[in-house]
């Protein structure tokens, strides 16, 4: 590459970060080379109702980025084109779309002079003013006229990267030791019902099965203490809901949560926590991108939404998000939004929406944890049908190489 160049990669909320960001940016420097003084890599956040606020951090500690800015300092950008710590930008360089509204790449790729390539997952937008999509499936693709049709290509699904590492992972067929992978989510909305929900399935289990072992991978986002607080009765008054046991987070190198009952949790802190996922017999999920990476691992699971408090559940994009967290209105919408949603609810986990048909079980309504641990249980007892479940999630993954694939679409309009 004759010329300095800039890749601005624009993101907004943790799944995004974790699961499109990280993948990009890793294959633009295996396709573009690590010297800095050629290819300096920027990520810039937008503002999301599911955003932790460690999203700028979690970046950041990506080898691959030189420079974050965090998402409150997003709109200065937008409108005026500066940011918080007055980057320069060199003369060339590329607006990289993984997350947010596609008219952000439109607005800022017009302010830096910058050619503009956006991943689309489920919708294309201003095809007239974006240089290269790069998306999920071709359906997405089918409306476009035919006059943008060259600036379309099919890439994958960034959600799909974790496979390659099935492969690396293989559980050891030796082992004795069975693995539950308990994943209650990363914001309270989830946490509040999921965790005291896992926790007292995992206690049903472990009554029975006490060679069983447990662990959480914990969310990048969350610190223990906080994914701690979700366990205490007296901080989350879901634990006495779901008639589960308050639990203490024990800290050491291998931390744990201990409930009333001495069943131990261990807790996982690796991230992303493949090597772990993979070694799970089964896992129990809430809804999101967790879905979509133990799909692609291949690893069989049962999917939780609870709806014991409908008003707890605030975590959905766009408007619905607004609205059910306005300070006093907020639980009503958010139990109206949650009711409908739920009501006319289709497939909700990623390998069921690949499939179209429901592969891993989807669990809604007030549940109730002795019946899910009875399901585990069956599972556990006749491992034919986590064999089956296994192998129909390798037939829907797809194949991998969506980050690649745009990588090499930067790199074509470079």
């Amino acid at each position: 590459m004759s010329k300095p160049v800039d890749i601005l990669i624009l993101s907004n909320g943790p799944g995004e970060v974790t699961t499109w960001v990280r993948p990009v940016v890793k294959a633009l420097r295996e396709k573009l080379g690590n010297d800095r003084s050629v290819v300096r890599v920027s990520v810039v956040l937008s503002p999301c109702p599911n955003a932790s606020g460690k999203e700028a951090a979690i970046a950041l500690s990506y080898p691959e980025v030189d420079r974050v800015q965090a998402a409150e300092h997003f709109w200065r950008f937008l409108l005026w084109g500066k940011t918080v710590e007055n980057w320069e930008w060199r003369d060339r360089g590329v607006v990289v779309f993984l997350g947010g509204d596609q008219i952000f790449p439109v607005v800022i790729g017009k302010k830096l002079g910058y050619r503009t390539v956006v991943y689309a997952e489920w919708d294309a937008r201003w095809h007239n003013l974006i240089d290269r999509f790069g998306v999920m499936q071709p359906k997405v693709a089918e409306k476009v006229s035919p006059k943008y049709a060259h600036k379309f290509a099919v890439v994958g699904d960034l959600m799909l990267e974790a496979q390659t590492v099935e492969q690396v992972f293989t559980p050891d067929s030796d082992s004795k030791t069975e693995i539950i992978g308990l994943l209650p989510g990363s914001k309270a909305a989830k946490l509040a019902q999921g965790v005291p929900l896992c926790l007292a399935i995992a206690q049903y289990i472990h009554a029975q099965r006490p060679q069983t072992k447990f662990v959480i991978p914990v969310a990048p986002t969350l610190d223990l203490q906080t994914l701690a607080s979700f366990a205490d009765s007296e901080k989350n008054p879901c634990v006495k809901i779901f008639n589960s046991f308050s639990a203490t987070l024990v800290e050491s190198e291998y931390p744990v949560l201990k409930t009333e009952k001495g069943l131990f949790v261990e807790l996982c802190r690796e991230n992303p926590a493949y090597q772990l996922l993979s070694q799970c017999t089964i896992c129990l999920t809430t809804v999101g991108a967790n879905t979509a990476e133990l799909g692609a691992l291949a690893v069989p699971m049962i999917v939780l939404i609870p709806t014991q408090q409908l008003d707890a559940m605030r975590s959905w994009d766009g408007l619905p998000g607004i609205l059910a967290n306005l300070p006093g209105v907020g639980s009503t919408f958010a139990k109206v939004i949650n009711w409908l949603v739920l009501s006319k609810k289709g497939l909700l986990a990623w390998p069921n929406i690949w499939a179209q048909e429901e592969i891993v079980p989807e669990l809604v309504g007030k549940l109730q944890p002795e019946e899910v641990a009875e399901m585990v249980l069956d599972f556990l007892n006749h491992p034919e049908k986590l064999d089956a479940i296994r192998e129909k999630l390798r037939s829907v993954r797809g194949e991998s190489g969506a980050a690649q694939k745009l990588a090499s679409l930067v790199s074509d309009i470079l």
